[in-house]
């Protein structure tokens, strides 16, 4: 999606978020005009305790220097009017993703790789409140906690929708976190009645990347765009119609990754990760999707690492769009 109808979008998203939340602490304003932490509130709020994976977590209430330690709880706080002070992102990524204007990330301090912050990165931020999980941070949860307080759900992708009340929780955003479901919902909803009334539901569409160190991976319906898919009532190839994430296959294997639609993305450089040899590869070639012209690359950092409510929103509008109802 072009970034311009991206924050078209979010504009209208923040838009429909004030106007569902109706308690005495309004949703955040459209994403371009959000606010960054850091503002205190005339009166401070009360300490909220939130159970997180390693147990009762008690965060200070309306928190206003958030570290977040992977992706999911980057899309969460931003999504809820948080900017972080601090973020950790995948070691291969080397920006913020983009489906976010730069008015949103130009201010948030990089602190390492997800799975190995610079833990006195971190320290120098001081932050209020650390927000990750535990597949990322269990074995340095000590540590963190020493920082601030710190709040981990158990694992990231399949589990997203659950996981972002917790966020909201732990960032005292509840009744904006309602707000974005609702919306979310109803979007899904009209990206699935448009897709059946094209008659175009019953496409089965793939879902593949190609990671450095990971090789050629195919996603199953327990994964984060798995979710998105399912959530729009498409169906899914045999392969990957698996209750699993995702799985690694070898490229003389690659016609498990055909589909009526294929949506492949790279982590990553795309010679290291085996994408320029697949790409050029006869079995890919001969994949039906590539042969049909409906194989389309799409943004690692959005289809696969958004994992939250503004990435899977763009998610629907673009499947939509690939899938041409």
């Amino acid at each position: 999606m072009p970034r311009i109808a991206r924050r078209t979008f979010l504009a209208g998203l923040g838009g429909a978020a004030l106007t569902a939340c109706s308690s005495g602490r309004s949703a955040p304003p459209v994403a371009d005009n959000l606010p960054a932490s850091g503002t205190p509130s005339p009166t401070p709020a009360p300490p909220v305790t939130v159970n997180a994976a390693t147990g009762p977590v008690v965060v200070p209430g309306e928190p206003q220097r958030v570290v977040v330690l992977d992706t999911d709880v980057l899309d969460s706080a931003l999504t809820l009017g948080i900017t972080p002070v601090g973020a950790a992102l995948p070691a291969a990524d080397t920006r913020y993703p983009d489906y976010w204007p730069a008015s949103r990330t130009a201010g948030i301090r990089m602190v390492g790789p997800a799975g190995a912050p610079d833990l006195a990165a971190v320290r120098a931020l001081r932050p209020d409140l650390i927000l990750s999980n535990q597949a990322r941070d269990g074995d340095r949860y000590a540590q963190l906690s020493e920082l601030a307080p710190t709040v981990l759900t158990q694992t990231t992708g399949a589990p997203w929708k659950a996981d972002f009340q917790l966020h909201a929780q732990a960032l005292s955003r509840v009744a904006a976190a309602a707000a974005f479901v609702g919306a979310y919902q109803k979007h899904a909803g009209q990206v699935a009645q448009a897709l059946s009334a094209a008659r175009l539901s019953g496409r089965r569409v793939s879902l593949v990347r190609f990671t450095e160190g990971g090789g050629i991976r195919l996603y199953g319906r327990q994964s984060f765009p798995g979710t998105v898919l399912a959530d729009a009532q498409v169906g899914r190839p045999d392969a990957q119609n698996v209750d699993q994430s995702d799985f690694e296959i070898p490229l003389d294997q690659i016609a498990r990754a055909d589909g009526d639609l294929l949506l492949y993305a790279t982590y990553g450089d795309p010679a290291r990760a085996g994408a320029d040899a697949a790409l050029a590869s006869p079995g890919w070639q001969a994949l039906g999707a590539v042969r049909a012209h409906r194989a389309f690359p799409v943004d690692d950092q959005l289809w696969f690492q958004g994992i939250g409510y503004t990435g899977a929103n763009f998610m629907l509008d673009e499947l939509q769009r690939f899938l041409g109802a």
